[in-house]
């Protein structure tokens, strides 16, 4: 397909390939393309029934046509300019895409494929098929892009906007749970004066309730105000100084058994020498985690805390016994808002306190791990690294 004019074969010009044996003509006409030979000079040797029947003529119009009659004004142009160029180079053409004509007129998109055999009896092989599927393919393609480049839009301003909503309520929390302590810690006063005064019985039991609800109260406030500087990528903020691991242990057992008279609290401490931590979230820990224990474990065994200092840090364990906690539940415990059980509970928390435990273990350079397995009840463990004050 070289040639670039209008050529009709005459009489005196001979097609040395000739026509193709009768069986072979048969599968050229099955193949589901346009399939044409033209001689060197562009004429029409050969044609299969899906190029007749896609561009509306008989086999025998158009052998002897002259190729470029079948290319619109746009389709001689691209072959002109891009088509026979790249022939002359590399004799071969794959997937251009251009227009041809119909009998009846009307343009046909097609993606054509051309091989160019040189020599005495030079010609040219050309495959094509309609492009209108492909074209509306593309189009949808484009359209299906375009609605997926919307979809992911929304969804980034869904995800800044729900990322903003939980901002704002975790430093809502945190103002509002900061803003509780004064009127709390007015009330939790105003209750224990009262109580070391004179009052009926009656007086003394409600008195009594106030105070402990205040300091449950408080706790949780306290919770909440740690739980949103986590959140908010502050962590929980330490003061870190030389303590004596074992005494600070002890004294914080001796409130919580003010707290939990009826069950059995034992303290083992391991080892000897200074540590350096801070104090207040350490008995913190503590607290949590003897809470924890108190809440899930079997209430008829006793709660032990052991505390083993040596030269490469210090640990706090806190043992309990009772049902093993699952292996699903355990992978998320230290996740905010996650409890151990869903069973009702009088004395259990929101489900911060273990994942504030992790953030004084981290904010420390430790960590915390737990360990449960049935008959050897539970096990929760910080370890702490030396640190220097």
């Amino acid at each position: 397909m070289p040639s670039t004019g209008s050529w009709r074969r005459t009489d005196s010009e001979v097609d040395e390939h000739g026509p193709p044996a009768p069986a072979v003509q048969a599968v050229l006409d099955r193949v589901p393309c346009g399939l044409l030979r033209t001689d060197r000079k562009g004429v029409i040797l050969r044609a299969n029934e899906t190029c007749c029947r896609w561009l509306g003529y008989e086999r025998s119009e158009l052998i002897g046509r002259g190729m470029y009659e079948l290319l619109t004004i746009g389709g001689r142009i691209f072959h002109q300019t891009h088509i026979a160029p790249m022939l002359h180079m590399q004799s071969s053409v794959a997937e251009v895409k251009l227009e041809m004509r119909h009998r009846e007129g009307q343009a046909v998109p097609v993606v054509l494929n051309v091989q160019h055999f040189p020599g005495p009896q030079a010609f040219s092989e050309l495959a094509f098929f309609v492009a209108r599927d492909r074209d509306l393919y593309e189009r949808e393609l484009l359209l299906a892009r375009r609605h997926l480049e919307s979809v992911v839009a929304e969804e980034k301003l869904r995800r800044a906007e729900a990322k903003d909503r939980a901002l704002l309520a975790e430093q809502m929390v945190g103002i509002v749970s900061h803003d509780l302590r004064n009127p709390l810690q007015t009330i939790q006063m105003g209750a224990g004066v009262l109580l070391h005064g004179e009052h009926t019985e009656q007086q003394a039991l409600i008195l009594g309730r106030i105070v402990r609800a205040g300091e449950r109260a408080r706790r949780l406030i306290s919770e909440l105000l740690d739980f949103t500087q986590a959140r908010l990528g502050h962590g929980i903020s330490v003061h870190v100084q030389s303590l004596d691991l074992h005494a600070l242990v002890r004294d914080v057992l001796e409130e919580l058994r003010q707290a939990f008279p009826e069950r059995a609290l034992v303290h083992e401490p391991l080892g000897a020498g200074p540590c350096a931590a801070d104090g207040e979230r350490i008995a913190q820990l503590v607290g949590n985690l003897v809470g924890n224990a108190m809440t899930y474990g079997d209430p008829e065994a006793p709660v032990t805390v052991r505390t083993q200092v040596g030269p490469e840090g210090f640990r706090v364990a806190v043992h309990n016994s009772g049902a093993a906690i699952p292996a699903e539940v355990q992978a998320r415990m230290f996740e905010p808002l996650v409890r151990g059980t869903t069973a009702d509970s009088a004395t259990r928390s929101i489900g911060l306190g273990l994942f504030i435990v992790r953030e004084i273990a981290k904010a420390h350079g430790g960590q915390v791990t737990v360990e449960s397995a049935t008959g050897r009840g539970t096990t929760f463990t910080a370890s702490i690294p030396s640190s220097t004050v």
